[in-house]
């Protein structure tokens, strides 16, 4: 069909009301716009009157289209003004996070000779864009509510895109928060299906924080020995692995009220999670240890900016955690693959004081630095990161091994 022709069938079906108009025929519409042959998943069909006036009909499609992640895709809404056609890809009525919407959009304000120049400055294309966009927030958000196994698909085809738009989209950052699917511990399988509002309504007693945890891969996450005592207090952790993650968590800091915390920085504090005796035997062990975490600090040197005892490990001897306000060191592995610089940081050491290797380390004195770098190189791997020298690594845990073996 040429453009002609979709024109022809825009406006016969703008001229009614869409209360006449069947879904077949909305479904076969679409077809044309969108140049797809799968039927959408849901559509809008609106006219908006007030200070602008446009008709809009938006689709959300079923599938991805094949060039979603290329710089230069075209949009996919189409651009008319008192129903003759303008352009093919304005891309001034969609955000970005939204690209893979499809549909027409028809004004009654701008002039017929509007170039995309002008787009860029009008106060009506910023209304239209902002209806439009709350539109189809309005379409996703009654879809993830009346129809789960609908929403499933679209969020399996467009999650990745839609979570770009917590950064882009101030304005409509809580609604696009409230669409999000994402793995946990709750089913520990890789299966995004965890609403913000799920997470909340499973939260213990006494908790007030929604805990999470940023990895290049779902098992990287989901073995991280950070969640070693959420687990033992079976608290839920949500397990990001996607590469727009740790885009999304930067820009996301609360929802609900509830503030989104990542289980690999700072110090951690369950609050009310942890009762007053166990405060107390943290404080005591943490003083107890004071010499051995300086020893470990000697030794290691630049490589950490500090070495504690922590309490949030129960299986691994060890872990590295990025300072409060450092960056994490997910997001410095991203951007240095991205070929960006990344700021230098050093990660902070916590060992865990109940660890056999540890408590080793209390009166070990020959081999005390070789088991010292090799339990920060080990943390290291564990946690996502790569060693500067693998073959030192290897070679000093075979010597550790052969002295064990009495060889």
């Amino acid at each position: 069909m040429d453009e002609d022709e979709t024109v022809n069938q825009a406006v016969a079906l703008w001229a009614r009301s869409k209360n006449e108009i069947s879904d077949e025929e909305y479904k076969e519409f679409y077809k044309h716009v969108g140049h797809d042959y799968e039927d959408p998943l849901a559509w809008s069909h609106a006219r908006v009157e007030g200070r602008q006036e446009y008709t809009q009909l938006l689709y959300i499609p079923s599938r991805a289209p094949f060039d979603m992640w290329e710089r230069d895709a075209q949009h996919g809404v189409k651009l008319y003004v008192r129903r003759v056609f303008i352009m093919d890809d304005a891309e001034q009525l969609m955000p970005r996070y939204m690209r893979f919407v499809r549909g027409v959009v028809d004004s009654s304000d701008l002039p017929l000779n509007v170039s995309r120049e002008i787009l860029q400055e009008s106060k009506d294309i910023e209304a239209m864009r902002s209806g439009c966009t709350k539109k189809v927030l309005g379409l996703l958000e009654d879809m993830a509510k009346n129809d789960a196994g609908k929403y499933t698909k679209f969020w399996g085809e467009f999650g990745r895109v839609l979570k770009e738009g917590i950064g882009e989209d101030s304005a409509n950052k809580d609604k696009i928060a409230g669409l999000l699917r994402l793995a946990s511990t709750h089913a520990d399988t890789a299966e995004e299906t965890v609403s913000l509002a799920d997470y909340i309504g499973r939260m213990k007693e006494g908790q007030d924080k929604i805990y999470y945890i940023t990895a290049d891969s779902f098992n990287a996450a989901k073995n991280s020995p950070h969640l070693e005592v959420f687990r033992k207090k079976g608290i839920e952790v949500l397990l990001f692995s996607d590469r727009v993650d740790e885009w999304v968590m930067s820009n996301l800091f609360e929802f609900d009220g509830k503030q989104l915390v990542s289980v690999a920085k700072g110090g951690l504090d369950l609050g009310q999670l942890e009762d007053e005796a166990e405060k107390k035997e943290q404080e005591e062990v943490a003083n107890e240890l004071k010499d051995l975490t300086a020893k470990i600090t000697t030794s290691l040197g630049e490589r950490v900016k500090e070495v504690r005892v922590t309490h949030r490990l129960t299986d691994s001897p060890a872990c590295l955690v990025a300072d409060e306000h450092d960056m994490s060191a997910n997001l410095a592995r991203l951007l240095k693959s991205a070929g960006q610089k990344a700021p230098t940081s050093k990660p902070i050491l916590e060992i865990n004081p109940k660890h056999p290797v540890v408590l080793r380390l209390k009166t070990e004195e020959k081999k005390f630095d070789d088991w010292v770098a090799v339990l920060f190189d080990q943390a290291l791997l564990a946690e996502g990161g790569q060693l500067d020298d693998p073959a030192s690594f290897v070679k000093r845990v075979n010597q550790l091994m052969l002295e064990m073996s009495g060889n």
